[in-house]
C-alpha cells in the first residue's frame, strides 16, 4: 500500500483541481474565498477528498491562476488580441497527473528525532493516513528542520522514481549590512552569462555548447521513434537543467563573495518581460527563451541575503548604449557585440564592461531611492 498511496493521492489531487479549473474558467470565478464558497462541497463529494486537502487543491488552483494573470500582464503570451494570448486565456489550466501537491501541517507532521537518528514523516493519502515513513536527506537540510519551530508548506512530488517532500522553512538572514564601497554590478548575456564592473567575465560558451550537443543527441533520439530512444530521452530531459542550474551557483556564489569580501552592494539588471522586448533573429530565439536569467537573478538574491549584502534592481534601459566616461547615449556606440566606442570622448571598452558601469552608477541611485522613498526630488536650477 505505501509504495501506491502517494501515486493514487497526486493523480486523485491532481485530477480534482483540473476539474475544479475547467469549473473556474465556466464560472469566471477566481477568488479563493469566492471559489471555496461556490465549490467547496462538490469538490468534496465528487473526488472523496478530506477537507483539509480540499482546501490545498483550491489553493495551489487559485494559485495557478494568479501566476497566469501576472505572466499576461507582463507580456509574456503575447500583446492583447494575438492567437497565442488568445489561446492561454480562453484554455483552462490543467494538471499533470504527477504534478507537485502542496501540504501544511494538518495533512503532514514530522518526527524529526536527535541528530545522527534517521527522521520518519507522517502523511495524509486517499488510502489513509501513512505513519512513519522514513526520510533521508543531507545532515545540513536535516539539521535545518531541526531547527525549526514550525514547518511551512511541504510540497509531495515525484521525480525520476523518487519521492521527494520539498519543505518551506524560515532560514534566518544576515544582518544586512550598509554598501559602503558602492555597487559591485552585473550585467547578464548569453555570450558571457555575467560581467561585472569588476571587469570579471564569465562566459557562457562552454554552456552555449553543451546545449548544442544536448539539442543535437535529442533530435538524433526524436528520429528513431524506438521506445529505447523515448527512455532515454526521457531520463536525459533534466540534465541540461541541472547543468545550466550548476553553472548558475557557481557564478553566483563567485559574485556574493566579491561583493561581501570589499563591502559592496549588488546591482543587477530587471529583467522582468525581456522575451518580450529583445527583438533577435529565429536562429537566436531559441537561446534567449531557454536562458536562465531569472535563475541567476534569484540564486544572487537568495545568496546575498543569506551573506547580508544589499541587492538592487535597475532600470536595463540604454545600459549597452552609455558611455560610462561622459554619459552619451548612442545605438551606434555598441559598435560589435563586444566593442564599445563612445561617439563623443572616443572611450573604447568591452560592451558588456561598459554596461556594468552603467549598472553600478544606476545601482547608487536606486540605493537612495529605497533608503529614502518618501524624499521629495532635487531638482537643478536652470
Amino acid at each position: 500500500m505505501q509504495a501506491s498511496a502517494p501515486a493514487d493521492t497526486l493523480h486523485a489531487c491532481n485530477t480534482a483541481a483540473s476539474w475544479l479549473s475547467e469549473r473556474m474558467c465556466a464560472d469566471q470565478v477566481f477568488r479563493k474565498f469566492d471559489v471555496q464558497k461556490h465549490l467547496y462541497v462538490d469538490l468534496r463529494e465528487r473526488f472523496g477528498l478530506a477537507a483539509q486537502p480540499a482546501i490545498r487543491v483550491i489553493g495551489k488552483t487559485v494559485d495557478a491562476y494568479t501566476t497566469l494573470r501576472a505572466g499576461l500582464k507582463a507580456g509574456n503570451y503575447g500583446p492583447p488580441g494575438s492567437k497565442r494570448r488568445r489561446k492561454v486565456e480562453d484554455t483552462p489550466i490543467r494538471f499533470r497527473p504527477r504534478a507537485a501537491q502542496p501540504f501544511d501541517a494538518r495533512c503532514l507532521s514530522w518526527q524529526l528525532g536527535g541528530a545522527g537518528r534517521d527522521g520518519t514523516v507522517s502523511i495524509w493519502t486517499v488510502a489513509g493516513r501513512l505513519r512513519g515513513v522514513r526520510i533521508v536527506g543531507s545532515p545540513r537540510h536535516l539539521g535545518l528542520l531541526r531547527s525549526q519551530q514550525a514547518i511551512g508548506e511541504t510540497d509531495l512530488l515525484y521525480r525520476e522514481g523518487v519521492w521527494l517532500l520539498h519543505a518551506v522553512v524560515d532560514s534566518p538572514e544576515a544582518v544586512r549590512q550598509e554598501p559602503a564601497n558602492g555597487f559591485l554590478s552585473v550585467d547578464q548575456g548569453i555570450v558571457n552569462i555575467a560581467t561585472t564592473s569588476d571587469g570579471d567575465r564569465f562566459c557562457g560558451s562552454g554552456l552555449n555548447r553543451y546545449r548544442a550537443r544536448q539539442e543535437r543527441i535529442r533530435k538524433r533520439l526524436q528520429a528513431k521513434k524506438t521506445a529505447s530512444a523515448r527512455r532515454l530521452l526521457k531520463k536525459r530531459r533534466r540534465k541540461e537543467a541541472r547543468f545550466a542550474a550548476d553553472v548558475n551557483h557557481r557564478v553566483s556564489k563567485n559574485i556574493v563573495a566579491e561583493a561581501e569580501r570589499t563591502g559592496r552592494g549588488i546591482a543587477v539588471e530587471e529583467l522582468t518581460g525581456i522575451r518580450a522586448r529583445v527583438r533577435l533573429r529565429k536562429p537566436q530565439r531559441a537561446t534567449l527563451h531557454s536562458w536562465a536569467f531569472a535563475q541567476l537573478g534569484r540564486f544572487l538574491t537568495y545568496k546575498a541575503q543569506r551573506a547580508g549584502t544589499a541587492v538592487v534592481q535597475v532600470d536595463p534601459a540604454y545600459t549597452s548604449q552609455t558611455c560610462h566616461v561622459c554619459g552619451h547615449v548612442d545605438k551606434r556606440n555598441r559598435r560589435s557585440q563586444a566593442v564599445f566606442q563612445c561617439g563623443r570622448c572616443d572611450f573604447v571598452g568591452h560592451a558588456d564592461h561598459n554596461a556594468a558601469h552603467n549598472i553600478a552608477a544606476r545601482g547608487v541611485v536606486r540605493w537612495g531611492e529605497v533608503m529614502r522613498p518618501h524624499a521629495a526630488p532635487i531638482l537643478a536650477a536652470g
